[in-house]
């Protein structure tokens, strides 16, 4: 096809050369904030309406403030809209995903006897509410429904809503509903990006507001969760697709390539690398992708191509494996691929990566849709101080405490003791004899 496929010697690159393939497309988002800062006052302003204004500008749709919310004879209907073997797949992957975010939840409590007398734990418990975003720009994704609403329901949140922009018709995209209905969510509004986030952070007439919202989306979706920071949890800003395909000198170059293109077809946002030490796995990726791409739409191949000629997506080729494992430990990536006859040698010398597949059996479409762990994952360098979506993004802990008589007065005198020494006369007061002619006056009578 005669499609440039970049190759990126790390010897030969100065420092800013190498920096520059760690930038991902969302990397400056100032542009994004300055477009969607309007969008968002304007669903704050008029709401419902907004919401319909913007389904006709970005979605194409027409839609009437009244049909923001997705009624409930459409989820039937798309059961019957949706191919049987689609309802089965997805009934597959809610049950493996279901399961996996099951075996996350923590105990509901614990308490530990630190001394004598002195117990201290943690209690888990569900947050309030949450949106789930699906977003359905390049395609429809009822993968994404069943990965940010699962976890939701298994943490028991008390209102999980979806988000998703509507088809040119109006309506839904079916298999979202039926995701939706098998995660065991009743809530789908149709809104999408931007404003979406504005709605569920301001609320209007039919979208509820909730404290948090979870889900990838375009910059523009990123963008506006970090404007709308200070009215709703933003959760994991999972942006624009990103991999890497990790490849020591044992690999098949050619099934390191089919990997390769899997993130790559996303769009031409993302971000997508074959990183490794071996120059006849580089030549063999490089010469197998042509024959894939001619498997594929026209569409996922220029998306692919954009991605591969750079800078942000490529070959690269280290020195040395431990060269190629620096480069994938500062990229962080979101998908991490590791392809070698023993991958497991190899995870100990990955720190940051958000998701980590391992072996020519594990490639990123079954992590994507039904393995079980979650694919919404942190991008762009987040990976080095966050995690994957998991329960404990819907769940938060409260420390508890209980001191006994037995335990009380050496605390209260450690306690004390500092509280004088940082000035602070009520912290100190309350553990002070004050304290202990107070307790003796209200300790119980004994019976006479």
């Amino acid at each position: 096809m005669g499609r440039p496929i970049a190759l990126f010697e790390l010897t030969s690159l100065s420092r800013e050369a190498r920096d520059r393939l760690l930038v991902r497309s969302e990397a400056d988002l100032a542009v994004f904030e300055a477009r969607v800062a309007p969008i968002i006052e304007e669903v704050r302003r008029d709401g419902d309406a907004a919401l319909a204004r913007f389904a006709a500008r970005f979605d194409g749709a027409q839609l009437s403030p009244a049909a923001v919310r997705t009624p409930d004879e459409e989820f039937e209907q798309a059961f019957q809209a949706v191919a049987p073997e689609v309802i089965q797949a997805l009934e597959y992957a809610v049950d493996n995903v279901r399961r996996y975010h099951e075996a996350q939840l923590p105990e509901d409590m614990w308490m530990k006897e630190m001394r004598p007398g002195i117990f201290a734990g943690e209690r888990w418990s569900p947050i309030d509410s949450v949106a789930c975003y699906v977003p359905r720009g390049k395609g429809s994704f009822p993968s994404v429904a069943v990965m940010t609403a699962v976890p939701a329901v298994v943490a028991k949140v008390p209102r999980v809503i979806i988000c998703t922009p509507p088809l040119p018709n109006g309506r839904t995209d079916p298999a979202t509903l039926v995701a939706a209905k098998l995660a065991g969510v009743k809530e789908v509004y149709r809104c999408g990006g931007a404003q979406a986030v504005a709605a569920v952070a301001y609320g209007t007439a039919t979208v509820p507001r909730v404290i948090k919202m979870v889900g990838p989306g375009s910059p523009y979706l990123v963008a506006a969760k970090k404007l709308l920071a200070h009215r709703i949890d933003p959760g994991i800003l999972a942006g624009p697709s990103e991999s890497i395909i990790l490849a020591d000198e044992t690999a098949d170059g050619r099934l390191a390539a089919l990997d390769l293109l899997i993130e790559a077809e996303h769009g031409p946002d993302s971000s997508c690398f074959l990183v490794t030490n071996s120059r006849k796995v580089a030549d063999d990726a490089r010469d197998a992708i042509p024959g894939f791409w001619s498997q594929m739409s026209e569409q996922r191949v220029d998306f692919s191509a954009t991605v591969l000629r750079g800078p942000q997506g490529g070959i690269v080729l280290a020195p040395d494996f431990d060269t190629a494992c620096d480069f994938v430990n500062d990229y962080a990536p979101e998908h991490l691929t590791i392809h070698a006859s023993d991958p497991w040698q190899h995870m100990s010398k990955i720190r940051n990566a958000a998701e980590i597949l391992l072996g020519d059996r594990t490639p990123n479409t079954l992590a994507n849709f039904v393995l079980g762990p979650n694919a919404v994952l942190p991008t762009s360098g987040a990976a080095k101080t966050s995690s994957a979506l998991s329960v404990y993004d819907f769940i938060k802990r409260s420390s508890v405490a209980y001191v006994t008589q037995a335990g009380y007065g050496e605390a209260a005198v450690q306690a004390r003791r500092l509280a004088t020494y940082e000035g602070f006369d009520g912290h100190a007061n309350a553990v002070s004899e004050t304290r202990d002619r107070l307790m003796r006056v209200n300790a119980p009578k004994s019976a006479s």
